[in-house]
């Protein structure tokens, strides 16, 4: 959700690569009540779990925050293990923490793997990256480094081809 996030950079720079669907709705998404998981769902939710249950694999890319997931990003997740559009679904991860990161975003990794597996998505091991992007390879909203956007554009058909 930050302005010039490194994260946003990677997802930018897949959609230059391949044909995507990136959520934009994150701060849209109420806070998760099992109570609220039920017909009708609020509009962000049903969006939510409507990209998901469209899409072949799903991509992701979140920071690290205080040793773990963005509570705003654990909140998506919430959402998604009631509705099961991400059962199956083969799924991955980049992450852009730069080196100088305590943990290099390994403590929300290790979360993320968590709620994944508890939800049934198949983890693509061999598409889950560790490509850290500085600010300065950041360019109008996507990451301009060569070196940097060939090591995603790797990660990206690791994906497809383990989907």
């Amino acid at each position: 959700m930050r302005a010039g996030s490194g994260n946003a950079a990677v997802l930018g720079t897949v959609a230059t690569l391949t044909e995507t669907t990136t959520f934009t709705g994150l701060g849209d998404l109420p806070h998760f009540n099992p109570d609220d998981d039920r017909d009708p769902l609020h509009p962000a939710v049903a969006s939510l779990r409507a990209a998901i249950a469209a899409a072949t694999s799903v991509l992701i890319c979140t920071p690290e925050y205080a040793g773990g997931l963005p509570g705003s990003f654990k909140n998506l997740l919430d959402w998604t293990v009631g509705g099961g559009e991400i059962y199956g679904k083969p799924v991955a991860w980049i992450n852009a923490s730069s080196v100088a990161a305590p943990t290099g975003g390994g403590d929300a990794h290790d979360s993320l793997r968590k709620v994944l597996t508890y939800a049934g998505a198949e983890i693509v091991e061999e598409a889950c990256a560790r490509v850290p992007v500085p600010r300065a390879a950041v360019a109008d909203g996507v990451v301009a480094d060569p070196d940097l956007r060939e090591r995603i554009a790797v990660a990206v058909q690791r994906l497809s081809e383990g989907g």
